[in-house]
C-alpha cells in the first residue's frame, strides 16, 4: 500500500519511519526478511532508488543488516527494536503536546481528554 508522504520532508526519512513503525507493530519481525527492494518500492509507491537510499540508511543505522544473495533482514536486537519503538512513541507524544498547546485547551479540558484517551489504549 503507497505511503502518504508529507511533502516537507524527504522520502527517504519517511520510509525509514514507517519500516521501523512496521517493526515496532509486528508486521516485520525480529530477524526477519524484507521484501526486496523493488518489491518495497512497488508497494509504497516510489522509486526504487529512493527505496534503496531507505534501506542503505536502515543498515548504516543498525536497523537492518543486508546479506549478498539473500536480501535484507530486520535486525535480531529486540533491545533495538524496542528502542525504536520508545522513539515513535515519544514522537507521537511530543506531536500531540503541540497540538493541545495549539488548541488553547484549559487544564480540565486536557485531563478529560487524556482520561478518555487511557480508556480508549485500554480497550
Amino acid at each position: 500500500m503507497p505511503l502518504d508522504f508529507d511533502p516537507t520532508r524527504p522520502i527517504y526519512l519517511q520510509i525509514i519511519e514507517a519500516v521501523k513503525k512496521r517493526t515496532a507493530q509486528g508486521v516485520y519481525q525480529s530477524g526477519g526478511s524484507l521484501p526486496s527492494v523493488r518489491e518495497m518500492a512497488k508497494e509504497m509507491g516510489v522509486n526504487p532508488n529512493t527505496m534503496s537510499r531507505s534501506y542503505m540508511e536502515l543498515e548504516r543505522e543498525g536497523f537492518i543488516t543486508t546479506r549478498r544473495g539473500e536480501g535484507s533482514f530486520i535486525t535480531e536486537n529486540d533491545e533495538r527494536i524496542d528502542s525504536e519503538r520508545h522513539k515513535l512513541a515519544q514522537v507521537a507524544r511530543d506531536r500531540f503536546i503541540a497540538e493541545m498547546r495549539d488548541l488553547a485547551l484549559s487544564h480540565q479540558q486536557i485531563e478529560d481528554l487524556l482520561r478518555e484517551i487511557q480508556a480508549e489504549v485500554k480497550q
